[in-house]
């Protein structure tokens, strides 16, 4: 079998990287980190948390950086979205890739979604992309319970959000914390089996915001309790278990554009860095600092397209696993790279290093994804038994 990009995609993935470019720039990405941190009350410094937390990190127990309250406009910077690109996004495609032609869709695969979220994740583009896709694509299919939205609100909803029109995060009935709550007009709840859209204002009310280390990607924990779709009975199997690894594999995606993107960034930084009169990238030891990094996205690349082919569960669950490794530890050797200068709020390094904590958790943690590998391993040994 041939896997080499065909000129559709290699089209696909270049023309999301211009739109990326010129609409969500690195100036974009400074002024929605600086916003943030500018609200921030409690941390003092916005350096605060650049240096080495851990995952742990990831969700911390007070909400200075995610606020519920309504206090920032959607659109503005600091964790709030940017309306107008959310909207250019579903006018290119993004959310739709998947949807039918006949609903009104691009009606590509699994693949092309990959590359272009891969692209997402290499600009560090906030959001809760991967929900709004799936959203979109249950939408346009009717597969998707609308839970207790007025007939009106729920006809709009479903139309407008393959358009960029309306911005959906998820709740997982894992307990993950969720994302983009204050900014988001529905939250898809997956259940053991079941799925529903429900309006984002009564997931609100039992939801606190708790501090993210990412300070693009606001998040709330949800209190103890269960919607509709967590009530339709036990089971990991049907739609709700085919979206989780949907998820988990578009996540991997966006962790692989940023494990390419500190590469990048890294080899850079190392041929225009000087020392002692010659490049860093002369020194052998900053050289196979790079080539590990390169090793790691190119593995996990292999992976996660194999898996987007598949579709197995086992395949993504290695990418997800993959993907993780590659983005968290390439932006830790892009840091080391870029020594002490690395370690600065003005450098954004430390920005990929917190969006890949933050992803790794959500979906499909390593634990999780090591637990599935470990059963299709196991049941593979029980069959040729």
């Amino acid at each position: 079998m041939d896997f080499q990009l065909t000129d559709d995609q290699r089209a696909l993935r270049a023309g999301m990287r211009e739109l990326l470019e010129r609409r969500f720039p690195r100036t974009r990405l400074r002024t929605v980190i600086d916003g943030d941190a500018e609200r921030d009350d409690g941390s003092g410094e916005p350096g605060n948390g650049g240096g080495e937390r851990g995952k742990g990190d990831a969700e911390r127990g007070d909400g200075d950086a995610a606020r519920g309250d309504g206090g920032r406009e959607r659109g503005n910077g600091g964790g709030g979205l940017d309306r107008g690109l959310w909207r250019e996004l579903g006018e290119a495609g993004l959310f739709a890739l998947r949807v039918p032609e006949s609903a009104g869709g691009v009606g590509l695969g699994l693949p092309e979604a990959v590359l272009a979220f891969e692209e997402a994740g290499r600009a560090l583009l906030p959001g809760p992309l991967v929900a709004t896709e799936l959203a979109a694509g249950l939408c346009a299919t009717g597969l998707c319970a609308m839970g207790s939205f007025e007939s009106g609100r729920a006809g709009s909803l479903a139309a407008g959000v393959a358009q960029g029109e309306a911005v959906v995060t998820a709740l997982d009935g894992g307990g993950a914390p969720v994302e983009h709550l204050a900014s988001a007009d529905a939250v898809l709840a997956l259940g053991p089996t079941a799925v529903e859209l429900i309006p984002a204002e009564e997931v609100a009310r039992s939801t606190e915001p708790i501090r993210s280390v990412d300070p693009a990607t606001p998040l709330h924990r949800r209190a103890p309790s269960r919607t509709r779709a967590e009530q339709a009975g036990p089971g990991r199997s049907g739609i709700a278990a085919r979206l989780r690894r949907e998820a988990a594999l578009l996540t991997a995606a966006q962790q692989l554009g940023s494990a390419c993107r500190t590469v990048e960034l890294a080899v850079d930084h190392a041929k225009r860095r000087t020392q002692f009169g010659r490049p860093i990238g002369a020194f052998q030891a900053v050289q196979h600092l790079c080539a590990q990094m390169l090793v790691r996205a190119e593995s996990a690349r292999s992976v996660v397209y194999a898996a987007a082919v598949t579709e197995d569960p086992g395949d993504i669950a290695a990418a997800k696993l993959l993907a993780d490794e590659a983005a968290v530890h390439n932006a830790r050797d892009c840091l080391q790279v870029h020594g002490g200068m690395g370690f600065t709020w003005e450098a954004d390094v430390h920005l990929h290093l917190k969006r890949a904590w933050v992803r790794a958790g959500q979906w499909q943690s390593a634990a999780a994804a090591e637990e599935e590998l470990a059963a299709g391993l196991v049941s593979t040994v029980e069959t040729c038994l």
